[in-house]
């Protein structure tokens, strides 16, 4: 087999040399419980200490408004869950959209089930949302919006700064599921009104299984797990002290490599995109092709089947995604994909690619040169490819 192209970075990243060597000691020299009272377990809880306020200050938060959880989905499961029993009197009415992770979905249906009422906002067809749609549906008993940063699938970046400022202005909470833009695109809560944030540890060369919630200061939300006291009494168990200064360490480096790696995971995202669409027929960008995290693209290519095409790039070394990992178990097509307005049989033939800065031009000539390759012989094995060819080739003699 070829050397791996990991062009799967928005469903998990490699834990960077930097991160791990950091995390280490606290495996193995400082492994106390930093709730305990004696020294020993003080060089933990400086970390922990240190981590929040790492975290805060790259959010343009304050400390007491950060709390570690156990990943992005942990958060947003919080952030909803919490909300709606802490202002079930106020109203029970919640809004979100049609594209958001399963995280988010799943939860607003479960909330459904438990009274309250979810409205779910339509998109355009770069996966935008509509903020006077969002403005109409607002209503007096709404309590919360949770609209997500960054798409996972499509990458497109939403008006986070405008809705927060639309919340605000209505007297709503406003939630982000920003696990796919957090250390990838500038994010603060102050500027952008963000009352509660959701990110993930293993988006950005860090650990999985550990993530933050940004809730502001005055929210009263109460606890998602009961058990302890851990995280000013709002989040028990022992903390994953590894896990966070691993988080704040990947923090670390993202903010200082910022502006240089959007750079230059946008240069080649155009260029992957450039290529792809000159010379491959019937493929089509999904999501906004400027409003976009830097590393993401997506395509659909007709009369392809997305299974086939992801199990033969990967005889060549290529990992990529025909959308979420957190359902790649499932074959319906992408709910993102139909919101946007794509037809299932266009939505089946996905292939999310999402790059690093470590990605090379030679890793995604590879890529192109194998993916053209690929495309040509799953479309010659498929009648519907033969049909189309044949009635291009009549109109054209008419």
């Amino acid at each position: 087999m070829s050397k791996l192209i990991y062009l799967d970075n928005a469903a998990t990243t490699q834990v960077y040399p930097e991160v791990l060597e950091a995390m280490t000691p606290y495996f193995t020299e400082h492994y106390g419980n930093p709730s305990s009272i004696y020294s020993f377990a003080g060089e933990s809880k400086r970390a922990v200490d240190a981590a929040r306020n790492t975290m805060a200050e790259f959010l343009n938060a304050s400390t007491e408004e950060i709390y570690f959880t156990g990943g992005g989905s942990e958060a947003d499961n919080w952030a909803l869950k919490a909300t709606a029993e802490a202002y079930a009197n106020k109203g029970k009415h919640i809004i979100t959209s049609k594209i958001e992770h399963h995280a988010i979905l799943h939860t607003c249906e479960w909330l459904e089930k438990h009274g309250f009422e979810v409205t779910y906002l339509n998109v355009d067809e770069n996966g935008l949302v509509d903020l006077e749609e969002l403005k109409a549906a607002i209503r007096p008993d709404t309590i919360l919006i949770s609209v997500m940063f960054a798409n996972n699938e499509i990458g497109t970046i939403e008006p986070i700064a405008e809705i927060g400022k639309i919340a605000k202005e209505h007297g709503v909470l406003f939630h982000t599921d920003a696990v796919q833009a957090f250390g990838h695109v500038p994010i603060d809560v102050q500027a952008m009104n963000i009352d509660m944030l959701s990110a993930s540890g293993h988006k950005i060369n860090g650990p999985k299984g550990i993530g933050l919630m940004y809730i502001r200061k005055g929210i009263k939300i109460g606890s998602f797990i009961h058990g302890g006291a851990q995280e000013r009494h709002r989040r028990a168990g022992t903390h994953n002290v590894p896990g966070i200064v691993g988080f704040a360490k990947a923090v670390e480096l993202a903010s200082r490599d910022m502006d240089k790696r959007m750079k230059y995971e946008t240069e080649l995202r155009d260029y992957y995109i450039s290529r792809v669409e000159k010379e491959i027929p019937y493929a089509k960008l999904n999501g906004d092709r400027v409003k976009r995290l830097p590393n993401n693209t997506n395509f659909c290519f007709r009369f392809i089947e997305g299974e086939s095409m992801l199990i033969l790039l990967d005889q060549k070394g290529i990992c990529a995604s025909s959308g979420s990992a957190c359902t790649s178990g499932s074959l319906d097509p992408s709910h993102v994909l139909l919101a946007i307005g794509l037809p299932h049989e266009i939505a089946h033939g996905s292939l999310r690619a999402t790059l690093s800065e470590k990605t090379t031009k030679e890793d995604i000539d590879f890529t192109v040169d194998e993916l053209k390759k690929i495309i040509e012989r799953l479309r010659s094995m498929s009648p519907l490819y033969e049909d189309f060819v044949k009635k291009q080739e009549s109109g054209k003699q008419a």
